[in-house]
């Protein structure tokens, strides 16, 4: 009987230790993802806090070219004698939202003369050495959390025929 008593307690121990084990297994792997999902980067026109830094952003780099509603400038589909176009709009009139957010960030860091056309003049500058990768895609936040919700789902759809 004393066999028995001790087998059970081992036993009894063993599942204890399996359950605590398990328990800690999973709250790491919860900790975990969430933190990847924190430090990703991408732009969630759904987080405020996210929004709220891209609208300072915006307002104080981008709005003179790109408007203070993200309407473009007048007559910006017209070339300019010098080359290029003026700002375009970043509302749902315009392009922006045709592209995945990997290109959209591409080209607020780099500028927008790497991904033109050759020959083609673009005066897009590159943001790179004045935002953090984290502000920039804050402001595109903000600018797709002022898309109605169709252009967002059509914007989504892009993003995920890109792997994004």
């Amino acid at each position: 009987m004393i066999r028995t008593e001790a087998d059970a307690d081992k036993r009894a121990k063993f599942l204890l230790t399996s359950v605590i084990i398990a328990v800690v297994i999973t709250a790491a792997y919860m900790f975990y993802e969430k933190m990847i999902a924190e430090y990703v980067p991408r732009a969630d026109p759904d987080n405020a806090q996210q929004v709220n830094r891209g609208r300072q952003v915006y307002f104080a780099l981008c709005a003179e070219c790109h408007g203070m509603k993200l309407e473009g400038q007048e007559n910006w589909q017209a070339m300019l004698p010098e080359g290029g176009r003026r700002g375009p709009p970043h509302d749902e009139t315009g392009h922006t939202w045709h592209h995945p957010d990997q290109v959209l960030f591409d080209i607020t860091k780099q500028g927008g003369q790497p991904f033109s056309p050759a020959g083609y003049k673009n005066n897009m500058p590159g943001f790179g050495d004045r935002l953090s990768d984290q502000d920039i895609w804050a402001v595109i936040a903000f600018i797709k959390s002022r898309w109605p919700d169709e252009i967002r789902e059509k914007q989504d759809a892009i993003n995920r025929r890109a792997g994004n």
